[in-house]
């Protein structure tokens, strides 16, 4: 069977890519959040994983407000970037994981959940920064990618046990996957932040970091928060959490917090990144 061999939170915000568009790494402003990142790509750059199933949101550029599925899976057999009205990245397209992501919708259907199947389809900022944040920005990509969408845009959202349930199918899938490829899962979004209405420019940094300690070691807590609970402790795009619990649902009930990394900078966005291993 395939094995999994952790599982990776992180921030998917669009100015991260920017900055790194602008060669603008190591300025004060930006070298504090990148150079966070280091030891997680050292962790990526030691396991060698052959899959990256990267669990993420669209942001009005693949689907829009007149139809988004709560949640999509990608059976492509390539991802290209997206231009998101800043012009063409230069960075290369996503190979994907044709025949794992059919596996992984068939046990989602025997599971009674109903995804949209994308056989062509372009990605944005959600997947192509959290892959430029782990694996840089190489020629081409050193694996192959499992795109889900989730609705976090529109109303109504899933529930946070419904994110985690999708995990434990996604757990089931990897585990009946009769390869040795290694898989490993990002889930991606926040940390805190609004983008709009009164509180608008809203961070909470005392949740931020409760949250890259505890969905680790006290995940159920926030399996059992309602959406409106999300929106308040971590404002209304900081929901996107719920997005971390595919991730780690999909992993042992105790693991290992490898590394954690946190910082809010002068801007709406608080963001960082954990490591997941399950003990065993």
């Amino acid at each position: 069977m395939a094995e999994l061999i952790g599982g990776l939170g992180t921030s998917h915000v669009p100015s991260i890519g920017v900055a790194l568009d602008r060669g603008l790494r190591d300025t004060p402003d930006w070298k504090p959040f990148f150079d966070g990142y280091i030891p997680g790509q050292k962790w990526v750059q030691d396991k060698k994983p052959d899959i990256a199933v990267v669990i993420f949101n669209d942001h009005g550029n693949s689907f829009f407000l007149d139809r988004i599925p709560t949640f999509a899976v990608g059976a492509a057999a390539t991802y290209n970037p997206i231009d998101e009205a800043w012009g063409k990245r230069d960075i290369a397209p996503f190979e994907g994981a044709v025949d794992f992501s059919w596996h992984f919708i068939d046990k989602l259907v025997e599971r009674h959940f109903d995804p949209l199947i994308c056989q062509e389809i372009e990605v944005d900022h959600g997947l192509q920064v959290p892959m430029e944040l782990f694996w840089g920005r190489p020629e081409r990509w050193p694996v192959k990618v499992v795109p889900i969408w989730v609705n976090t845009i529109q109303y109504p959202i899933p529930t946070p046990q419904r994110c985690w349930d999708m995990g434990v199918v996604l757990r089931e899938a990897i585990e009946t996957w009769p390869t040795d490829e290694r898989v490993v899962i990002l889930g991606t979004g926040g940390l805190s932040h609004q983008l709009q209405g009164a509180r608008a420019g809203f961070l909470n940094r005392e949740a931020d970091l409760a949250w890259l300690e505890g969905i680790a070691t006290d995940p159920q807590k926030y399996r059992d928060m309602t959406r409106e609970d999300y929106v308040e402790q971590f404002g209304s795009e900081g929901a996107e959490l719920i997005m971390w619990l595919v991730m780690r649902g999909a992993m042992d009930a105790d693991v290992e917090l490898i590394m954690k990394h946190y910082h809010a900078p002068a801007s709406m966005t608080g963001a960082g990144m954990v490591v997941l291993e399950n003990h065993a």
